[in-house]
């Protein structure tokens, strides 16, 4: 049975802000009631950590958020046995307790991610849905409830860090970008309380940064960054100063670069 989800402002449910942009929160929805794994593709910033805590929410599931690294392994996500008080003790990692619990479990940036990470992922996206406790010897098998998310920047993607066809094509997949100028000036605006109109100047300097090619940028400014920059106008901080510290700076420390994007700001902002 397929639930029908009331997005409207007057919902009942405390929901984080989100602005969807197309058919994204019915195919979450849809994932979940077929309990079907879910990645969520797209650049830093963009909303997909805010989109799995709006659907959470939604749904009434907790959620389990795990930022993935370089020397997160399978343990971290399972669980280990700790010391305490003398004694030893099996303590669950955030994917034990999410399966336990039927609850969602994400994986953000799951590329990031030690190699056996995916395989400890394997048998929870496909029919099997069960997670091996190799430690204790326990299999868990994931309820209903039970729903895996994994996100990552396609745009980082090298030789060394890439998903394996085997492990990408487990998953449902949904391609996240920037929101278009009107959808970003509402976000931004809601997300700093800085009026759309002063927000609207952001959100094209912005939309410029994306477009350039040729400077030492590995990604255009997120609407993250935006709303950073937002907020520091919105509490009297100058334009120019918010920007510096709240886009240029984190974008790069080239210093002709960041005299590059300060000269863009300059043409955006007179």
């Amino acid at each position: 049975m397929t639930m029908t989800l009331d997005l409207s402002p007057s919902a009942s449910v405390d929901l984080p802000f989100y602005q969807p942009t197309g058919m994204e929160c019915g195919l979450f929805e849809t994932a979940y009631e077929n309990g079907l794994p879910l990645l969520l593709k797209g650049p830093t910033g963009c909303g997909k950590t805010r989109f799995v805590e709006y659907m959470a929410a939604i749904l009434g599931k907790p959620v389990y958020t795990v930022a993935c690294h370089d020397d997160l392994s399978a343990a971290d996500l399972i669980g280990r046995y700790l010391l305490k008080g003398g004694e030893t003790e099996w303590v669950d990692g955030p994917l034990t307790r999410a399966v336990r619990e039927g609850a969602i479990c994400y994986l953000d940036e799951v590329v990031e991610a030690r190699k056996d990470v995916t395989v400890v992922l394997h048998p929870l996206t496909d029919s099997r849905r069960t997670l091996m406790i190799d430690r204790t010897g326990e299999e868990l098998a994931a309820p209903k409830g039970f729903m895996l998310v994994a996100s990552y920047n396609p745009g980082y993607q090298n030789v060394l860090k890439r998903l394996k066809p085997s492990t990408r094509q487990r998953f449902l997949s949904i391609s996240f970008d920037f929101p278009e100028p009107e959808v970003e000036i509402a976000v931004v605006s809601a997300e700093s309380g800085l009026e759309p109109g002063r927000v609207a100047p952001l959100v094209r300097l912005a939309g410029h940064i994306r477009a350039l090619s040729g400077m030492d940028l590995e990604e255009g400014v997120s609407t993250r960054l935006l709303t950073y920059a937002a907020r520091l106008m919105a509490s009297n901080m100058s334009v120019d100063q918010a920007i510096q510290v709240a886009i240029i700076e984190p974008l790069t420390d080239e210093p002709d670069v960041q005299q590059a994007l300060r000269d863009l700001v300059s043409t955006i902002y007179g």
